[in-house]
């Protein structure tokens, strides 16, 4: 995983970033998004490089926006930031009184609310009533959360997360992921009555005409 955004900002695959978050605005003139859920068909697709990196563009653009790891499974955002993960947002579910435990990045407007400690059952702590208060609490402190979310069918997670926020962004990678699982993805989110924003296709072959325009 890297954050290409800020390693190599000129670069045709950052410039794909900044236009799916232009799109996203789009998307949303009338109704911004305010809370997204960003997964995947199956594991290792690139969801977690995908929503750190639109994290990061929209923080860019002047949006406060705050970044939740909710892969509880398997949370890698701290190591990709390079920021402890000893508390989190398993603790601001479990301590209503807690301090709300956000890590500032080196990117301006962008925060990082880590997994926090591991818990036995994330589709119940994602589920819960506790959870509600803490999307609302976030949503206090910056105009966009993005969370990432476990595979979708993989796991139930991001479908009990994804129906307390605007919608879903479902990362597809190109070679890797299998029809079958992107569309049985897409019908277990229809049958939740999940919002499905949209999709985004992840190591698609790079277009080399571009390359003397980005230079």
């Amino acid at each position: 995983m890297t954050l290409i955004t800020l390693t190599n900002p000129r670069s045709p695959v950052s410039e794909a970033y900044r236009t799916l978050r232009t799109n996203l605005s789009f998307y949303s003139l009338d109704n911004p998004l305010r809370s997204l859920v960003v997964t995947s068909a199956a594991p290792d697709e690139g969801k977690s490089t995908t929503v750190a990196n639109l994290a990061v563009t929209m923080a860019q653009s002047g949006r406060k926006t705050i970044l939740v790891d909710c892969d509880l499974r398997r949370p890698s955002l701290h190591t990709l930031f390079n920021l402890p993960n000893t508390a989190g947002f398993t603790t601001m579910v479990l301590d209503e009184n807690a301090a709300v435990p956000l890590q500032k990045t080196e990117v301006d407007d962008l925060w990082l609310l880590t997994s926090g400690p591991k818990p036995p059952n994330p589709a119940d702590m994602l589920g819960s009533r506790q959870m509600d208060r803490v999307i609302a609490a976030l949503l206090q402190q910056a105009d966009l959360v993005l969370f990432d979310a476990p595979p979708v069918v993989a796991v139930t997670d991001a479908v009990v997360l994804g129906a307390k926020v605007d919608g879903v962004l479902l990362v597809i990678s190109a070679g890797k992921t299998r029809r079958d699982h992107a569309e049985k993805a897409k019908q277990i989110l229809e049958k939740a009555n999940v919002r499905i924003i949209g999709v985004t296709l992840t190591n698609a072959p790079k277009d080399n005409s571009l390359g003397d325009y980005y230079g």
